[in-house]
């Protein structure tokens, strides 16, 4: 270069800290992929394991239970004349003969009313990394059924019972509170009643069982009653020892219902409801560790990035350059969050165990992180940002529906936080190469 001739500008980013920057990225990326290869391993744990827990617990606790509604089928017995034809051997042709024979005819009897009531207790069940609500059941219903023919009918009346489900304390009584005999014969409870001429019969139905998941009442294709489509004078009450209450698409909601000291309670009244659309209830689930596990575990590297460019920019804003080896160290202990917290959900509850790998972690950055810029920077700068950006992040995993939101915010607060700490910084003085020392005089 010519004497006097001035200097060329110095570039915005000189190669070693690009070399430097490349190299974080590079930390960045393994640890994303660390990351991925650890949620689909609890993925794995979680969802794989999903229909055979599910199994089991539909054998312990039962399935989800759907009531169908009961049928009378009256049968009416009548002499009918027939005519057939037969063979004359005297007269060698065919001739007609009448006879008279008894005939049974089998007629459905309308339901005139439906009475009934449902408390549902529920108790959350744990297996492997899933919760599965279970319930109990205490079911009774008041039915009337009506012979609107003009003869007297032996009425079989058929109840529906779930296959493969206990039912305790079993019972059917009729008007007068006396025990009718019940048989139990390809998934219906059986029972005879005489119907006289225009006769309206009540009888109650009792019984406790237990379900998982979801309760209902209806029949497939038919709706409340028998009576494809149709039923009379309907009432059911649901008295629910929780409050969280969901209904299922394509079911009907309560005509009435409240929530009330952790309690919900609600009633269906039709005078008379024309439609197939049953009643369910579904219980409310409980936070499922393993699927929350792999969710957190999967956007660590988004968390991760986000540490990385605060921490970058205010250590450059101080004056204050650290090694990669550093941002990989540090990065390794955001790592022990989410490894520990997948593996302590296995045997302690699952708010215990975020708290305990949030106390991990922050004690691993802000411990090693004194060695190298102090412990004032270490505590106030790397270790609020982690509690920002690992702990905090994390944490919107347990808001249900508002997880993206949250993480929109706080990435739009950092960015107008960064802009306003370091709009007045000279970037280019902060990020160029320092001039080289001068070489000192010869001797």
């Amino acid at each position: 270069m010519l004497a006097g001739q001035p200097r060329p500008a110095r570039l915005l980013l000189s190669a070693p800290r690009m070399r430097r920057l490349l190299a974080i990225g590079f930390i960045w990326l393994c640890c994303a992929i660390a990351w991925a290869i650890l949620g689909s391993t609890l993925t794995v744990r979680s969802g794989g394991a999903f229909d055979g827990l599910r199994g089991q617990v539909h054998g312990l606790w039962g399935p989800p239970l759907v009531q169908a509604p009961p049928s009378a089928l009256g049968t009416e017995k009548h002499r009918e004349r027939k005519i057939e034809q037969r063979f004359d051997e005297k007269r060698q042709r065919y001739v007609a003969v009448e006879k008279e024979e008894e005939v049974t005819s089998e007629y459905a009897l309308p339901l005139d009313g439906s009475d009934l009531h449902a408390s549902l207790s529920l108790e959350h069940r744990r297996k492997g990394l899933l919760w599965f609500p279970t319930y109990s059941v205490a079911f009774s219903g008041r039915y009337v059924f009506r012979n609107g023919s003009p003869q007297a009918r032996d009425v079989t009346v058929r109840f529906p019972v779930e296959p493969g489900v206990t039912y305790d304390g079993f019972s059917v009584r009729g008007a007068d509170g006396k025990p009718i005999e019940v048989q139990f014969e390809n998934g219906q409870a059986r029972f005879a009643l005489r119907f006289g001429v225009g006769q309206v019969e009540t009888f109650t139905i009792g019984y406790r069982t237990r379900g998982t998941e979801r309760w209902g009442y209806g029949a497939t294709g038919r709706g409340l009653g028998p009576e494809e489509g149709r039923a009379r004078h309907f009432r059911l009450a649901v008295d629910a020892d929780f409050a969280e209450v969901d209904f299922p698409a394509g079911t009907l909601s309560p005509t009435v219902h409240r929530a009330e000291g952790g309690r919900w309670s609600g009633t269906w009244s039709f005078e008379q409801i024309v439609g197939t659309t049953p009643i369910a209830i579904e219980l409310p689930q409980k936070l499922n560790p393993g699927p929350l596990a792999a969710k957190i575990t999967f956007f660590a590297p988004v968390s991760l990035l986000f540490f990385f460019f605060v921490t970058g920019i205010l250590l450059a804003a101080s004056g204050r350059s650290v090694h990669p080896m550093n941002y990989f160290l540090l990065a390794c202990a955001f790592f022990a969050f989410h490894l520990l917290f997948a593996y302590l959900i296995d045997h302690l509850d699952v708010g215990l165990s975020f708290a305990i790998a949030s106390l991990v972690s922050m004690a691993l950055v802000i411990s090693y992180a004194r060695l190298f810029v102090g412990l004032r920077l270490a505590l106030f700068q790397l270790g609020g940002s982690q509690l920002l950006y690992l702990v905090l992040f994390s944490f919107s995993f347990f808001w249900n529906g508002y997880t993206g939101l949250a993480i929109t915010i706080g990435a739009i607060l950092t960015l107008f936080v960064m802009m306003q700490l370091t709009g007045r910084l000279d970037w280019g003085r902060v990020l160029a190469r320092p001039a080289p020392s001068a070489a000192p005089p010869a001797q």
